[in-house]
């Protein structure tokens, strides 16, 4: 029997309804780096940070559609974890499962950090570590109270994030045209000083630093497992994302440098607020900060739902403790939560503890695991798709654009990124040498643990969403 399917795993429950999951899918990859984070990468780009958006949305979409095709011919708990075990073997995924438990559990301090700076900036009078440590216990409650839970509020969060989109989207356009009050004509902005105002090679270090926004997209394959219809829910979800990326990102970055000139965009606090501003929008600066609490708080719940998840998964391997499988009446895996969650807490007392040392190993050394992520999505749809074809092509519901050629240059941009980090910066490169010791460490422990037991997880049939009961 498949290890990745619910029939093994009876405590978890079918509680995600489709609104959530539909929401989740379109609010998943607005993190804060778009409201903070756009505004570094346009100084760093210039006006071309419009193609680095693009171009990293560009294998963020290829990757997806790559994991729909698995996950809606064969949607399981573990996602692609599931994948990489079944295609590329057992080594494949013990480490991309560990690996992205690691590094969701270290944006899981990051954020509740970074949520802290926003909250005392308006009560000043209360340290930060008591802010970040009331955002770990209150986003832990809701996953442990039930699925259905997490996903009401990962429903209200994102749509706080989207509606903001929205509404930025359609008074950007309309002020970049003249026609909103106090906005000109201004969409010549965009080739201010030219558009390749900084080099070609500005755009590819874009890409190197926007990649990293996007990742999350991929939580959707994993929270659709707990859904009454995971394969409608995926193949929706992951044929959705182009239109998701060119809206939310490349959409807003394009009215970012046509609003204002590249130069004059902010870039340690939000561009976006700088541009509601502009448009007349009263405490402009009070309202984006609220939003970006908001995504903060986004990714905090998904972070621990998706670290929660992938532990679990994991168990149904062999690959963790016996005791992570336990699950409450609720169908919810608290304890799989409470570890995560633990580990958490430990590196959010590091960061006023440790910030240069400890806590920026723990965040820095997970920085590369998105792009390792994605190598081992492309490297399993090539192989898991030879062998769909040849057992069982009726379950290609969703395709691959152009396979194999178009997989097989996803995989070769993936790994061109990785590559590209060493000549970024030096905190870029050592982002890339200490994910590369995560990733050492992790396969490491594998093997040892392949060599105790003495034997290679077996090759597991290729299930369809029917016989997950």
């Amino acid at each position: 029997m498949d290890s990745g399917t619910t029939r093994e795993r009876p405590g978890l429950r079918p509680d995600l309804r489709q609104r959530h999951v539909r929401m989740i899918a379109l609010g998943g990859i607005i993190g804060a780096s778009l409201f903070i984070g756009s505004g570094a990468v346009i100084h760093t780009v210039g006006p071309a940070a419009v193609l680095s958006y693009a171009i990293g949305g560009l294998i963020v979409v290829l990757v997806m559609r790559m994991l729909g095709e698995m996950a809606t011919a064969s949607p399981s708990q573990g996602s692609f974890m599931e994948y990489a075990r079944t295609s590329l073997g057992g080594w494949a995924g013990f480490t991309v499962g560990w690996l992205y438990w690691y590094f969701w559990v270290g944006v899981v301090a990051f954020e509740a950090v970074a949520g802290a700076k926003i909250l005392q900036t308006w009560i000043p009078v209360v340290p930060q570590w008591i802010f970040s440590l009331v955002l770990m216990l209150l986003l832990t409650a809701t996953n442990l109270a039930s699925a259905r839970s997490f996903g009401e509020t990962e429903f209200w969060l994102a749509s706080v994030k989207i509606a903001t989109i929205v509404v930025f989207l359609v008074v950007g356009i309309l002020f970049v045209l003249g026609a909103w009050p106090g906005g000109s004509f201004s969409v010549g902005n965009i080739a201010q000083d030219g558009f390749l105002a900084n080099g070609p090679f500005s755009v590819v270090h874009g890409v190197v630093i926007v990649i990293f926004s996007y990742f999350g997209a991929e939580i959707v394959t994993i929270a659709a497992a707990e859904s009454r219809e995971p394969e409608t829910a995926v193949r929706k979800a992951t044929s959705s994302i182009v239109w998701r990326v060119i809206v939310f990102y490349v959409g807003s970055v394009t009215l970012l440098v046509m609003i204002t000139g590249w130069r004059d965009i902010p870039t340690t606090t939000s561009p976006f607020a700088a541009a509601f501003g502009r448009f007349g929008i009263p405490a402009a600066e009070t309202v984006v900060s609220a939003v970006v609490l908001t995504a903060v708080l986004s990714v905090l719940n998904s972070g621990l739902y998706t670290a929660s998840r992938m532990l679990f998964a994991l168990r149904g391997n062999g690959w963790a403790p016996k005791w992570i499988a336990d699950t409450n009446r609720r169908g919810v895996p608290w304890k799989a939560i409470l570890v995560s969650t633990s580990v958490g807490y430990v590196a959010v007392v590091m960061n006023f503890v440790s910030p240069d040392k400890i806590f920026y190993f723990i965040i820095n050394s997970a920085g590369a695991v998105a792009l390792f992520v994605y190598a081992i999505i492309a490297g399993s749809q090539l192989r898991m798709r030879r062998r769909l074809e040849a057992e069982a092509p009726e379950r290609l519901k969703l395709r691959m654009w152009g396979y194999p050629w178009l997989s097989w240059l996803t995989l070769a941009g993936t790994l061109a990124v990785v590559a590209s980090m060493l000549f970024v910066d030096d905190d870029t490169r050592a982002q890339l040498y200490l994910s590369l010791i995560s990733l050492a460490v992790i396969l490491g422990v594998y093997f040892i643990q392949r060599r105790r037991s003495g034997r290679e997880p077996r090759r597991t049939p290729l299930r369809s969403s029917r016989d997950h009961g």
